[in-house]
C-alpha cells in the first residue's frame, strides 16, 4: 500500500483530508509541522511515497519542508497545499521541483483525483504515450505488480562500440540522443509502446504493458519495421555528413511477464521481466543490421499480417527445455 504523509499545522485540515482519503489505497501518516514531517519520512522511508505539505506553517514553510524531504528520498512525490496560490509562490514551487499543487478549500473528489493525477504524471509521462497515460490516470492500480502477457522489443546498434572509440563523448551523446533514442522512442510512443529502459546503445520497449489493446504483437512488429526504415534514412544522412552508419538489430518475443514499479528509494522504474524478455534480448543479439527477428510463437499470431521466413537454426535459451524457433520479418502482407 502507498504511504501518504500529510503535513499541516491545522488539526481540522488534517482530519478533513484523512477522511477524504479513507477509501483510497493509502496508508495515511500525519504531522503538525515541517520538522515532525521530516522525522516521519526518515522513520518510514520505504513506505511513504507521497507527501502533501501546507505552504504556510510556523517554523519551516511547505517549500522548505519538501526540499528537506526530497534529500531523504529523491523519488518521493511532493505536493504543495495552499490557500495562497499566488503566481510568486507557484513560480518558486516550480523552481523547487514540486510535483503539483492542491488549493484550500477543496472538494473531496477533486482532492482525490488531483492526488492521483499528480502521482501518475510524475511516474509515467517520461516513458509512455498520452493515450496510455490517460487510461492509467483513471485507474492507477494498473501500475501494481502483476502477471500479464506482453510483447517485448529489443533494439541495438550494430558496430557501435567500434564507432564510439573514434568519437568524442559529446558526439556520442548527440548521436545516441538525436539519431537513435529520440526517433525510435517517438515511433514506440506512436504505437502505444512503453519505453522500458535504455542500456548503453540498447533500448527495450514493451507492448501490452501496462495497457493491452489486443493487437500488441502487431503494433510491436509495425514499430520494428518503422524503426528500421527510419534508421536507414538517418544512416544515409549520417554517412553523407560524417561517414557514420546507423544499422540496428531488433528482437521481439511475446509471453507472460511480471510487470510493476521496482527499485530502491533513489531509483525506481516501471519494468517487465521474465522469459520473453530474455528471449527478445537473445534474438536482438542474433539479429544482423537491418534485421528483425521474432520468436515462432510471436510470428504465429501475426502471420496473416506480415511476411517472414523461418531460419534454419533455432536458439537454445537457458531455462527452456526446447530451442526457440526464429522468423525473420520481411515486411507487411
Amino acid at each position: 500500500m502507498t504511504g501518504l504523509l500529510l503535513i499541516d499545522d491545522e488539526d481540522g485540515v488534517r482530519r478533513s483530508i484523512t477522511r477524504a482519503l479513507k477509501r483510497e489505497p493509502y496508508a495515511i501518516y500525519t504531522a503538525e509541522n515541517g520538522e515532525t514531517g521530516i522525522r516521519t519520512v526518515q522513520q518510514h522511508r520505504s513506505e511513504i511515497t507521497i507527501v502533501i505539505s501546507d505552504y504556510k506553517m510556523p517554523g519551516l514553510d511547505g517549500l522548505e519542508t519538501l526540499a528537506r524531504i526530497v534529500s531523504i528520498n529523491p523519488e518521493i512525490t511532493r505536493i504543495l497545499l495552499t490557500g495562497y496560490a499566488t503566481m510568486e509562490s507557484a513560480i518558486r514551487a516550480t523552481n523547487e521541483g514540486v510535483d503539483g499543487f492542491l488549493t484550500k478549500p477543496f472538494d473531496n473528489m477533486d482532492l482525490r483525483n488531483k492526488i492521483r493525477e499528480i502521482m501518475v504524471r510524475k511516474r509515467l509521462r517520461q516513458f509512455i504515450s498520452d493515450d496510455i497515460y490517460q487510461e492509467i490516470k483513471s485507474d492507477p492500480s494498473i501500475m501494481e505488480p502483476r502477471r500479464q502477457e506482453a510483447t517485448i522489443l529489443f533494439s541495438d546498434i550494430r558496430g557501435f562500440t567500434e564507432m564510439s572509440r573514434r568519437m568524442p563523448p559529446e558526439d556520442i551523446a548527440a548521436f545516441l540522443n538525436h539519431y537513435y533514442f529520440t526517433p525510435l522512442g517517438e515511433i514506440a510512443y506512436r504505437h502505444n509502446g512503453t519505453v522500458d529502459k535504455h542500456m548503453g546503445d540498447s533500448m527495450m520497449v514493451t507492448y501490452g504493458s501496462p495497457i493491452s489493446y489486443g493487437d500488441d504483437i502487431l503494433r510491436a512488429i509495425e514499430s520494428a519495421l518503422e524503426m528500421q526504415e527510419t534508421t536507414s534514412v538517418l544512416s544515409q544522412k549520417l554517412h553523407k555528413d560524417n561517414g557514420f552508419r546507423l544499422k540496428i538489430g531488433i528482437g521481439i518475443c511475446t509471453g507472460e511477464v511480471v510487470t510493476g514499479v521496482f527499485g530502491s528509494l533513489r531509483k525506481k522504474e516501471y519494468t517487465a521481466f521474465g522469459m520473453p524478455v530474455n528471449i527478445a534480448s537473445r534474438l536482438e543479439k542474433l539479429a544482423k543490421g537491418r534485421e528483425i527477428l521474432v520468436s515462432e510463437t510471436t510470428y504465429r499470431k501475426a502471420s496473416d499480417r506480415f511476411l517472414a521466413e523461418k531460419l534454419a537454426s533455432s536458439v537454445a535459451i537457458k531455462g527452456l527445455s526446447d530451442p526457440v524457433g526464429i522468423y525473420r520479418i520481411l515486411g507487411k502482407v
